[in-house]
């Protein structure tokens, strides 16, 4: 759960071992008596009193699973980042096993100067506590666009790093499945500082030819493969790749409107070469990435031989020339817009609560007529349609082999409170609104341009001003200068994962968009394409 809001997937062999567990966060479990400290979610935690050995501090974040803390150790006096999950919000059995799975993971990796450390692991009876590195140096696009001469000598040596540590991962096992430049800070403000990756929270261990199915990841970088759920390790290639077009040219490849727009662009998988700045570009750059996008994953370059091609073997050695004044503007304005959004998510968050899992027992034991503990389709239908949901029933029927993890035709309880908290999420825009409230300071309906300003004053630089109004200009589809709440909810659901709340909604939400590309015939074509 990197960053504290990024919620993980497992394979389905995963989610059926050990499927019988109870969950020590339904209302229906009931703890082990005299045990002392409740560690059900890591299995082997440095300890319980995390305010033993280290002193928390301001907060640096917050998402849907917790806040992410400075800390300090109370004996050297060195800080770090300390990530608090809040044990509450740990609503099923696959949540709890996705923290566990991004602490072995970080665990299992060795050290390496480009992968944040975990320092400690602590468990008490509210919150797990992830210790560690802290990185200081901020997201890699800001320091892109804050130097001066930004060239594609400069992009060839992030690619690199990117790479290199795709290797590593790989070569121990282990696929990343969310490389995005959000997920790569520096170290330190110095000049030399090292570019970390910092989130494994989708994270997944392999073994040579195992395959995914599950559909996880952000949409832009996401590679055709797992829209069509049947991937392996080149996926993180494919995403590397994706972020270097965006290096070399300030936008990324697959843009749409829509999260059906990005994956049928990414299905596609059309590449444009021909807006500036790529005319200038050398063709060993374009080489590589039309090598690294290559959309038939068993011809796409291998992390090693991407770190083998002469682009970056010679990295030292490419073009020195500015790629452009453009090139900067779209790459701080593709930075704003994320974060933009991500405040939104910090506002979102804020709002959830514990309480919005009520009555979902209630509703169970509604929908559950023959009292068996689960619930079949024909049940779900029933039930949701007295709940107020009329879902279509080839939506129903996705909903529901989405949720149904042990695929055994039923909904036990815990499959239950995952596709519930999914439908209280996509049924009621409360949160969305709280988040719009946010930025409209004023109260008159819309964001502006000062409102702007104001509201994201601690994330941008105050030389701004134009990429505000690029995105005010963005999001404003009526032209009016500002932006209506309407803008605004169709800005935070085009071609973002901001409201992945579960592996089943993730499962749900994309095979939903699968159905509709195989109707529409994007999906035949790329695989014809194959």
């Amino acid at each position: 759960m990197g960053n504290c809001c990024a919620t993980p997937s497992t394979s389905d062999s995963e989610n059926k071992k050990g499927k019988n567990k109870p969950n020590p966060f339904s209302g229906e479990y009931v703890a082990p008596k005299n045990t002392g400290y409740k560690s059900y979610v890591l299995e082997n935690p440095t300890g319980h009193e995390i305010g033993q050995t280290y002193v928390l501090g301001k907060e640096m974040g917050r998402g849907e699973f917790g806040i992410t803390y400075m800390c300090t150790d109370k004996v050297s006096g060195e800080v770090f980042a300390c990530k608090s999950i809040s044990k509450k919000k740990l609503r099923t059995r696959v949540d709890i096993e996705d923290v566990r799975r991004e602490v072995e993971i970080m665990k299992h990796l060795p050290p390496h100067p480009n992968i944040v450390s975990l320092k400690d692991t602590y468990e008490d009876d509210g919150a797990v506590h992830l210790v560690m590195e802290l990185c200081e140096g901020g997201e890699l696009f800001d320091r892109i666009v804050a130097r001066g001469h930004y060239t594609e000598r400069a992009a060839a040596g992030v690619t690199r790093t990117i790479v290199e540590v795709i290797q590593m991962c790989h070569k121990n096992g282990v696929i990343h499945r969310d490389l995005k430049p959000e997920n790569f800070l520096f170290a330190n403000k110095k000049e030399t500082s090292a570019l970390k990756v910092i989130d494994f929270g989708l994270s997944v261990i392999f073994k040579p030819g195992e395959r995914f199915d599950e559909i996880v990841g952000s949409p832009y970088y996401m590679a055709p493969e797992v829209l069509k759920r049947n991937y392996g390790p080149e996926v993180d290639v494919w995403s590397a790749g994706v972020i270097l077009y965006i290096l070399l040219c300030g936008v990324p490849p697959f843009w749409a409107e829509t999260e059906q727009g990005v994956a049928q662009a990414i299905l596609r998988s059309v590449v444009n070469f021909k807006r500036d700045p790529w005319p200038k570009v050398s063709d060993n750059a374009i080489d590589l990435v039309k090598k690294m996008l290559n959309p038939d994953p068993s011809a796409r370059l291998t992390a090693q031989e991407v770190l083998d091609h002469p682009w970056i073997q010679n990295a030292k050695k490419a073009p020195n020339v500015s790629l452009g004044e453009n090139v900067k503007a779209r790459l701080k304005q593709f930075s704003f817009m994320n974060k933009l959004k991500k405040r939104a998510l910090q506002v979102i968050a804020e709002h959830l609560s514990v309480e919005e899992s009520a009555g979902i027992k209630q509703g169970f034991d509604l929908m559950d007529v023959n009292k068996q503990g689960k619930i079949n389709i024909v049940e779900l239908k029933a039930g949701l349609q007295k709940l107020g949901h009329h879902i279509p029933d080839a939506d129903l029927q996705i909903l529901m082999e989405a949720g149904d993890v042990d695929k055994d035709g039923y909904l036990n309880y815990a499959e239950f409170v995952a596709i519930s908290v999914h439908l209280r999420k996509i049924g009621n825009d409360d949160h969305l609104k709280d988040a719009f409230e946010f930025f409209d300071i004023n109260k008159n309906g819309y964001i502006e341009v000062e409102e702007l300003r104001e509201t994201l004053a601690d994330e941008i630089e105050s030389d701004s001003e134009e990429v505000i109004a690029a995105i005010i200009r963005d999001v404003d589809t009526d032209k009016d200068g500002r932006i209506s709440y309407e803008e605004f909810e169709a800005m935070m659901k085009a071609g973002t994962d901001w409201r992945k709340a579960s592996r089943q909604y993730s499962r749900e939400r994309y095979n939903n968009l699968s159905l509709k590309l195989f109707k529409d015939g994007s999906l035949n074509v790329a695989n014809e394409g194959q």
